[in-house]
C-alpha cells in the first residue's frame, strides 16, 4: 500500500472541529495501521506542487508510527498541488503493484491523463476531503477571501444574493467536473467531510468495493 497525502496551503483550511489536513492525516494513519494489521507493507508520499517526502514502503509497527509521525508533524515547503507530479513520482519508485490511496482536495488541473496513466499500474481509490464552507458561505456581509495555495486576496459581499448563486454554482461545476474526471479515469472515489464521522463512511466503501470483487 502506498499513501499519498496532499500537505498543500488548501488543505490547512477547516471552518468545523478539524481543518482537512488534519482529517487527511488521521486517516492515513488509520489506513496504514490496517495494512500493518493485514501484514502488508505501507509507504508514504507527501506532496505540495513537489514531492516532499518520500518513506518507501516497508512492515512493521515501528515504521507505521514513523508514518503517523511524519503526516501529523510534517511541515511543507509549497503552497500549491500538483497531483501529475505526485502521481508520476509514485509510477516511478513503485516497482510492484500496489493500492495508491491519493487523499487531497483536488484542487488542481489537468491531472486526469495521470491519473488514467497510474490506473494501468495501481489499484488507485481517490480520498477527496472537503470542508461544508467550501460549498455554502454564511451571510456575513463584506469579508475577505484568500486563496490560500495562491495567496490572491479579494473582497466580496456575501450579502449579496447574485454572489452566492455564482459562488454555489461554480462550487457545483467543480465537483461535477471531478467526479467525472473520476469516472473516465475509472478511479474509485470516495469523499469524506470535515463535519461528518469519516470512519462509517470508509467501511461502507470497503464493503463495497469487496461485495464488487
Amino acid at each position: 500500500m502506498l499513501i499519498a497525502v496532499d500537505m498543500s496551503r488548501s488543505n490547512r483550511f477547516g471552518s468545523v472541529k478539524v481543518t482537512k489536513a488534519e482529517l487527511a492525516a488521521e486517516l492515513a494513519a488509520v489506513l496504514a495501521m490496517s495494512a500493518i494489521r493485514n501484514n502488508d507493507r505501507v509507504g508514504m508520499l507527501l506532496f505540495t506542487d513537489e514531492v516532499e517526502e518520500f518513506i518507501p514502503p516497508r512492515k512493521g509497527r515501528g515504521h507505521v508510527w514513523r508514518l503517523i509521525r511524519e503526516v501529523l508533524t510534517f511541515e511543507p515547503h509549497g503552497r500549491g498541488t500538483n497531483l501529475t507530479r505526485a502521481l508520476e513520482y509514485a509510477d516511478r519508485v513503485s516497482s510492484h503493484k500496489a493500492i495508491l490511496f491519493v487523499v487531497s482536495d483536488f484542487q488542481d488541473e489537468s491531472f486526469d491523463q495521470a491519473l488514467i496513466r497510474m490506473r494501468q499500474r495501481f489499484d488507485l481509490i481517490a480520498v477527496s476531503i472537503v470542508d461544508p464552507r467550501e460549498e455554502l458561505l454564511p451571510r456575513i456581509g463584506l469579508i475577505e477571501l484568500e486563496d490560500a495555495e495562491s495567496g490572491e486576496i479579494i473582497l466580496v459581499d456575501t450579502d449579496d444574493l447574485a454572489f452566492q448563486r455564482e459562488f454555489r454554482r461554480l462550487r457545483g461545476d467543480d465537483e461535477t467536473a471531478l467526479k467525472k474526471v473520476f469516472r473516465r479515469a475509472q478511479v474509485d472515489h470516495i469523499e469524506l467531510r470535515t463535519d461528518r464521522p469519516y470512519l462509517d463512511e470508509v467501511v461502507r466503501f470497503f464493503r463495497m468495493r469487496e461485495k464488487r470483487g
